[in-house]
């Protein structure tokens, strides 16, 4: 038993939703609020990462705890779906309760290290410690949100005590490209393995060179070493899910059907 907030929905096979930084399980724009009309079908299961939502406080939130959270919800089998960092977190969780896992879907899975040999993902992953380092620590909460959207080109919502409590955790957690992913037993499981990208057509020039491309390069490289299909989504950035739910919900029940 953890100690997280899941909220749960529907009947019939179970689906573990594991959110990104900054946000949690049910936002509608950056979390899986998108995916909800599947629990006409399906039991959806949806934690909040510690720090985040409505589960604890936690003084640095960990890929390890998150990971170690996550497969305690698997026990019975479920169908496994992250997203950027969660993505990292359910790679994670998967190997250590791989026979509890019915299918393992990554969207826009940032998992640099998996591909940190190519040149455009490396040179990510320092501007990502950079940009981190180089945070004020003094911004007030309204400039951290401000800043957390409009450094990558997008405008920023309404502020809210639970956007600033998830960007703040976010901020300082143990970034999850220091995890040590094991490819190999992900690679020889008898699950489908589904991984999806936007395809940053419409994304600014800069977001996508900087953001984009980098992640486009991890999903290919992480679907060729675990064996997992792919599906890109046109007219999406980072959040294929919430951006065009229609195109990645189908390939959900799709693959949680087989």
């Amino acid at each position: 038993m953890t100690a997280l907030h899941v909220t749960e929905l529907g009947d019939g096979a179970r689906a573990v939703f594991v959110h990104g930084s900054g946000t949690w399980a049910v936002h509608e724009a950056f979390g899986f609020g998108a995916q909800l009309p599947l629990a006409e079908e399906f039991r959806l299961v949806l934690p909040d990462r510690r720090g985040y939502g409505r589960s604890p406080d936690v003084e640095r939130s960990d890929y390890a705890q998150d990971a170690d959270d996550i497969a305690g919800l698997l026990d019975g089998g479920a169908h496994l779906v992250g997203h950027s960092s969660g993505a990292v977190v359910a790679m994670l969780a998967a190997a250590r309760n791989p026979e509890s896992v019915r299918s393992l879907t990554l969207i826009e899975p940032a998992c640099f290290q998996i591909a940190a040999d190519a040149p455009l993902v490396a040179a990510a992953l320092e501007r990502n410690r950079d940009a981190l380092e180089s945070v004020p620590p003094d911004l007030s909460d309204e400039d951290l949100v401000r800043l957390n959207f409009e450094s990558v080109g997008f405008e920023a919502p309404p502020v809210t005590p639970e956007l600033v409590r998830a960007t703040r955790s976010a901020l300082h957690e143990i970034p999850s490209w220091g995890a040590e992913i094991p490819v190999e037993p992900l690679a020889a499981a008898a699950w489908p393995a589904l991984v999806v990208n936007g395809g940053w057509d419409e994304a600014p020039q800069a977001y996508r060179e900087h953001g984009g491309e980098p992640i486009m390069e991890c999903a290919r490289v992480t679907a060729e070493r675990i064996g997992a299909d792919r599906l890109q989504v046109p007219g999406a950035s980072h959040w294929p899910h919430s951006q065009r739910p229609a195109a990645v919900n189908a390939a959900l029940r799709e693959l949680w059907r087989r």
